[in-house]
């Protein structure tokens, strides 16, 4: 029987929140963003970053597109959240003339997850992990990056949405919270939201092993 603590007694952003909260903690603590944040890594390893995310919105956005006649998707869906082309102008400041894919096994498992998928909710749980994050801790992430590399604001459009981001944070909970998802369904959207976490905490365990090349 379940508790009062379980996720399908809260809304679906907090069950979301609270089920994932270990995952999330230690994609947070990755020795790469370490580093990053720290002013550590040089402008060819961020841009070997930029390059996995490509690879990964890419994929989210492409499947959001084909699916935003779902109702799950569609309460979420917003053309306005794309990444992709903000990303193609960091790679073009960053890394001039690069080719936009790399070799990454750990984005490419990434794409392969989202492209597999077929339920609204499970690709609204991978739209959540993303574009929340970017909203909430990406937009600290920006700030950071712009001071320690003193950017003055130029290579920094992936953080950049033009929206006011507390509202609209709250605004997309709101929605995820009357998708009027049953128990099992919940638990489900909980499960993805943890493998997306998963999922990037291996982009980053990539991206660390390579930061004895990556020195600032």
């Amino acid at each position: 029987m379940k508790t009062q603590t379980s996720p399908a007694f809260q809304p679906l952003s907090a069950a979301i929140k609270a089920g994932s909260a270990a995952e999330h903690d230690a994609a947070e603590q990755s020795p790469f963003i370490t580093e990053l944040l720290a002013g550590r890594v040089s402008r060819h390893g961020y841009a070997e970053y930029l390059q996995r995310l490509r690879i990964i919105y890419r994929a989210l956005e492409d499947a959001i597109r084909r699916h935003r006649d779902d109702p799950l998707v569609a309460a979420v869906y917003d053309p306005a959240l794309e990444r992709v082309p903000a990303l193609d102008a960091d790679l073009a400041y960053w890394a001039p003339g690069i080719h936009r894919d790399v070799d990454s096994p750990a984005a490419q498992r990434y794409r392969d997850r989202i492209a597999e998928l077929s339920w609204g909710g499970a690709l609204v749980a991978h739209h959540y992990t993303r574009y929340l994050g970017d909203l909430s801790g990406g937009q600290a992430m920006g700030r950071i990056l712009d001071r320690e590399f003193a950017l003055d604001g130029e290579g920094l459009a992936f953080y950049a949405f033009g929206v006011r981001v507390k509202p609209y944070k709250d605004g997309y909970r709101d929605r995820l919270d009357g998708l009027g998802l049953d128990t099992a369904e919940i638990e489900r959207m909980v499960d993805e939201v943890k493998i997306a976490f998963g999922l990037n905490q291996a982009v980053f365990d990539e991206l660390a092993e390579m930061l004895p090349d990556y020195r600032r």
